[in-house]
Formats: C-alpha cells, structure tokens, sequence
C-alpha cells in the first residue's frame, strides 16, 4: 500500500541538480524524510514548493532499508500567509518545528503532536501574544512526548509542596524544602507558576489560551521551560536564540 497523509514541512535542502529533501511531520505516520526529484528543475511537477510550516497532501513510497522516501506526490493544502509577512511570527514558528524535529523520532506515530502543531499555527495567525503560544507548545509537546516536567509533587518524596518551591533541572521536576540533594543549582518557582503550567496541561488548546499569565509566571516558565529543554535533549533548539535577540517575548520580560 502506497502511504497517503497530511504533513507538515519541517525542514528541506537542495539536493544535486534537480531535486530536494524534505523532512516532513505526518498526520499517520510521524517523521519522515523524503526525496522530490526534479521539483527544482521542473516547479510545476508538484502542486507544492514544500516551504517550512506548509501543510500539504503527500503519497509517498515507504522503503523498508531506507530512511529516505521517494515522494510522488506533494499538493499544498494549507501556507500561513499572516505568519510569513511578520517576522517574529515566521521565527515562533520555526522554533516549533525545530522542536519537533529534535524531540519527535522517525516514524513515531504522534496525532496529538500533529494536531498540536496545527493548533499552534492557527492561533499563530491571529493571537499577538506569541510568548504565550510558544510556552503553552512546549508544556503540551513535553506531556506528549512522554518528557513531561514532574510539577505534581516533590520528585524525590511524592509530598505535595507548598509556597515557592526548587524545581531541579537534573531530576527533571520539583524538589521540596525537607528533601536534600546534592544538586546546588535550583531554580525557585511560584505555585501561580506550577498550577498555570498543570492547567495548560490538562486543557485543550483552546480553552488553555484563555489564560492569563502574570508578569511573574512568564519570566519562570522562560527560563524553565528553555532550560529543561536543553537539559534533557543535550541540544540547544537554534532558533532560540534569534527569538530572544528579536525581544519576541515581549516587554513583559
């Protein structure tokens, strides 16, 4: 059976002469690499130029001994004007698909990511707090990847934990006042923080963006977030850094 599904570009590169490469997240079949030969000597021979964060319709063929596909088919579905006309826009969403593409393996069957990714676009068009969009993505790709933070209790002894707490990159969660460790970097967090965090968490997309995040709770999820990030991925996300030199988050940091 040849595979047909929706996908979102992730990433794509020249390839020799005539032809490109394309990393693409999939509605069906999660991760996936593939090649579009001729698209570059001939535009016209897919009904897609497969730009980053386009959502197009895609029949490949699956080879077993490859990583690599041979795609046959690519029709553009959906392009995202607003998003590329304004800058900070393009670069929010260009950090989320280098999120993805780090944290998502090939050929991990993930529809909660696929729809994640398709919410965040949506909303991307329209809202203008995007340091809000971005910290509401990284909570929820971080529950659906199977990374989420342990933000419940106390890492160490499962106590519920009270007032402004440690919350420990290396144990990956919170850590409370009577558990010692030996870990002497912490990052003091509020509890407005952690239940904002545990309600973007169990809401959906939508009714999540209604939340309002203080001044407070921002600089922490920033920080947290961004850091545990590269803490349990061993890898900064690039973009990260033209979105801080280009102040998207905003004058409430």
């Amino acid at each position: 059976m040849i595979p047909k599904t929706e996908a979102i570009v992730l990433k794509s590169f020249d390839y020799r002469e005539t032809s490109r490469i394309v990393t693409f997240f999939t509605k069906d079949y999660g991760k996936i690499s593939g090649i579009l030969k001729g698209i570059r000597k001939d535009p016209k021979k897919f009904g897609s130029s497969v730009d980053r964060f386009s959502i197009n319709d895609l029949v490949y063929y699956h080879y077993r001994k490859s990583d690599l596909h041979l795609v046959s088919h690519c029709d553009l579905k959906q392009y995202y004007f607003p998003i590329r006309q304004d800058y900070k826009k393009n670069l929010a969403a260009n950090y989320v698909l280098e999120l993805v593409d780090t944290i998502m393996h090939p050929e991990d069957v993930n529809k909660k990511v696929y729809q994640l990714i398709l919410d965040y676009l949506d909303s991307l068009q329209t809202v203008d707090d995007i340091s809000k969009l971005v910290h509401m993505f990284q909570i929820k790709i971080l529950v659906n990847s199977g990374f989420r933070p342990h933000i419940d209790t106390c890492v160490l002894c499962r106590k519920r934990v009270k007032g402004r707490v440690r919350f420990s990159m290396r144990l990956g969660g919170l850590v409370c006042p009577d558990c010692p460790t030996r870990e002497t970097s912490f990052t003091v967090i509020s509890q407005g923080t952690i239940a904002s965090m545990i309600h973007i968490e169990e809401r959906e997309w939508n009714q999540a963006l209604r939340l309002g995040l203080t001044t407070n709770a921002r600089k922490e999820l920033k920080f947290i977030l961004n850091n545990f990030l590269i803490y349990h991925l061993e890898k900064k996300i690039k973009a990260q850094r033209f979105m801080d030199e280009s102040e998207i988050y905003g004058s409430k940091y």
